[in-house]
C-alpha cells in the first residue's frame, strides 16, 4: 500500500521557518517528480514546488527565494525549507508524487500537515 507521510508542520510566527518533510513508501522513490502544494481555507491548491529525481526544479514565484525543496533519493525523502513564512502561507501542505510516465505508475497525494503562521 502506497502512503505519503508528511511532517514536520505547525505553528511559527511571521518571519519564521519551517521544513517540511515526505517519505512515501510503496513506490520506487527515484521514478517520481515529487511535488509540495498548499491549501488556504477558501482557495484553490496551489503548488509550492517540485523536484525532479534529478533535483530540477521548479518553484512557484511568490515562495521564491525563500522555500526550498530539496530530496534524498537514498531515504526515499522529500524535504521543503520554508523560511521567511508570512501569515498568508497558512495552509495545508500536501506531498505528491508524480510517475515520470504512466507505466511506472499513478499519482499520490499526502494528507497534508497544517502550517499556520501567525502575525
Amino acid at each position: 500500500q502506497v502512503q505519503l507521510v508528511e511532517s514536520g508542520g505547525g505553528w511559527v510566527q511571521a518571519g519564521g521557518s519551517l521544513r517540511l518533510s515526505c517519505a512515501p513508501s510503496g513506490i520506487p522513490f527515484a521514478l517520481y517528480v515529487m511535488g509540495w502544494y498548499r491549501q488556504a481555507p477558501g482557495k484553490q491548491r496551489e503548488l509550492v514546488a517540485r523536484i525532479s529525481p534529478g533535483s530540477s526544479t521548479n518553484v512557484a514565484d511568490s515562495v521564491a527565494g525563500r522555500f526550498t525543496i530539496s530530496r534524498d533519493n537514498s531515504k526515499s525523502t522529500v524535504y521543503l525549507q520554508m523560511n521567511s513564512l508570512k501569515p498568508e502561507e497558512t495552509a495545508v501542505y500536501c506531498c505528491s508524487a508524480e510517475p515520470l510516465s504512466p507505466r511506472v505508475g499513478q499519482e499520490y497525494w499526502g494528507q497534508g500537515t497544517q502550517v499556520t503562521v501567525s502575525s
